[in-house]
């Protein structure tokens, strides 16, 4: 193996590309403090136990890892400090996901900071952003978004959940499917359809109890599905009306996507890592197996492949940064980076699997613990074809505005 697929994986901080001027050296110099930081949190293989230990059991994380990501500021990362949060940007949330996608963390932080805590932060109902995402940076409270209905198709704006008004509020009648971190979480946002357009609302988790039922992602983690039978929340508990729905969920959605890309990156980063390690000390005919000129070139695509993945995340970053992007430019970067990422990282873990030999397909094995997560995170708000279609369509309609 050459030194330079050895080191492949040394990289700047996301959102930091080389165009770049010296009025970027402070963020720079900020990313990567906080990726030394993450870095710490996760050192080791502790957590990749962890995630193994986990694996099928309920609700599939540990709630005292959760309240020391609290207290590094991680869940208010990109809350605003009037809500108790830190107000960094989507470059800063990369970089934390990126470093937990290394160690496979089963924390549900894209699901509850990232989709759900974004799509309270970005409603319209001020009282309840000011009860609830305090509660969600200090680590007290664990939000979800139930919005998928049919596991098929991953339109966030497929919403036959039903709104019907009451004197004092709604019910809500319909189902949720596929629900991440939504186990144990203390509530729900929910989207449904009133007379008026689609709407969101927070429903408490002991309204929600008696509908909740759990499967097992392939990973090992343990997901809801939600069945809302005439559920009846107050009018208080309305994140977001009719026109501001569609807006929250779109702008959370596409932050999600690019999160769970910075994921894909991280965990297929490490695993390439994991390979070229194993390359190096496997021995076969008196001679390391990375010695091997196949190996090497197949060594050499993956790395392409991560590499390509790096830029096309810090090229993204650096855009979604900027205070004027048009929300069909976001969802067009958004889809086109999860698209990338989710077919690098099955091809990265797949292959890793394959250069182990026999022993890459034995439970026992880590690799095969990176697979999963990447078949998972890559399906996840959709995947690959789904969001190359979502990127034409965008693509096309900024081009003919």
């Amino acid at each position: 193996m050459t030194n330079k697929i050895v080191n492949a994986t040394d990289s700047p901080p996301p959102g930091v590309t080389d165009k770049d001027t010296e009025s970027s050296s402070e963020i720079r110099e900020q990313l990567a403090l906080l990726r030394d930081s993450a870095n710490r949190f996760t050192a080791g293989d502790a957590h990749i136990k962890r995630a193994r230990a986990l694996r099928g059991t309920r609700p599939g994380y540990d709630l005292d890892v959760w309240r020391k990501m609290a207290k590094l500021g991680w869940l208010g990362t990109l809350i605003p400090e009037r809500f108790g949060g830190v107000g960094l940007g989507c470059a800063e949330m990369a970089t934390i996901c990126e470093v937990l996608g290394r160690s496979l963390l089963p924390e549900p932080v894209t699901a509850a900071v990232v989709l759900a805590g974004g799509t309270l932060l970005y409603g319209d109902n001020e009282e309840l952003k000011s009860e609830l995402l305090p509660a969600l940076t200090k680590g007290q409270m664990i939000p979800a978004l139930a919005w998928r209905e049919n596991v098929h198709h991953c339109d966030f704006l497929a919403v036959d959940t039903r709104a019907e008004e009451t004197p004092h509020g709604v019910r809500i009648f319909g189902a949720k499917r596929l629900v991440v971190g939504g186990v144990f979480a203390d509530g729900f946002a929910v989207s449904a359809q009133s007379r008026s357009g689609i709407v969101l609302y927070w429903v408490p988790s002991a309204a929600a109890a008696p509908g909740l039922s759990f499967r097992v992602l392939p990973d090992g983690r343990a997901i809801a599905d939600l069945t809302l039978s005439g559920v009846e929340v107050p009018a208080s508990h309305r994140i977001a009306g009719p026109g501001a729905a569609i807006t929250a969920l779109a702008r959370a959605f596409d932050e999600a996507l690019i999160m769970t890309a910075a994921e894909l990156l991280g965990l297929s980063t490490k695993v390439f890592e994991i390979t070229l390690d194993y390359l190096r000390t496997r021995v076969q005919f008196d001679k390391p197996i990375g010695s091997f000129q196949a190996l090497q070139h197949r060594a050499a695509d993956l790395y392409i492949q991560q590499r390509m993945c790096r830029h096309a995340l810090d090229e993204i970053l650096s855009s979604v940064q900027k205070p004027d992007l048009h929300p069909d430019t976001r969802g067009a970067l958004a889809s086109r980076i999860k698209a990338r990422c989710s077919d690098a990282s099955l091809r990265i873990t797949r292959d890793a699997v394959q250069m182990h030999g026999a022993m890459g397909f034995a439970d026992e094995c880590d690799v095969g613990l990176f697979l999963k997560r990447a078949v998972t995170l890559s399906a996840w708000l959709g995947g690959a074809q789904v969001h190359r279609r979502r990127y034409a369509k965008l693509a096309l309609t900024e081009m003919a505005s």
